[in-house]
């Protein structure tokens, strides 16, 4: 059997209005990676707490540079000290293979130290 590789490890791929959307059966067993992620039918979000603005704008800035190196861009949503970040394809139209790939991405970014709970 092989092995299947951790989503943080794979690379976001080029998406067209046709890529394929993920069914129920495949995003829940992708949920188990990226636990602290809501998923719904066609976007997922997560929301993080930081001890400050400039904390969480420094989340963010990471956030955007990896967004951009991987060509998937979450929409964000700042409250001063709060980061809300909602992962869809929009092309096509609800949740692909790349928005979990981008979700353990944005988690890998996250440091205990960094987040306030």
């Amino acid at each position: 059997m092989r092995e299947e590789k951790k989503l943080s490890g794979q690379t976001c791929g080029q998406t067209e209005s046709h890529t394929r959307l993920l069914t129920e059966q495949e995003r829940a067993g992708l949920a188990s990676e990226i636990p602290d992620w809501k998923a719904g039918d066609k976007s997922m979000e997560r929301e993080f707490s930081f001890r400050d603005f400039r904390e969480a704008m420094h989340f963010v800035n990471k956030v955007a540079a990896n967004a951009e190196k991987q060509d998937h861009h979450p929409d964000i949503c700042v409250f001063y000290n709060r980061v809300r970040l909602t992962l869809s394809t929009h092309k096509a139209g609800g949740l692909t293979m790349n928005d979990f790939i981008m979700a353990a991405k944005i988690d890998q970014i996250l440091s205990p130290q960094m987040a306030a709970h």
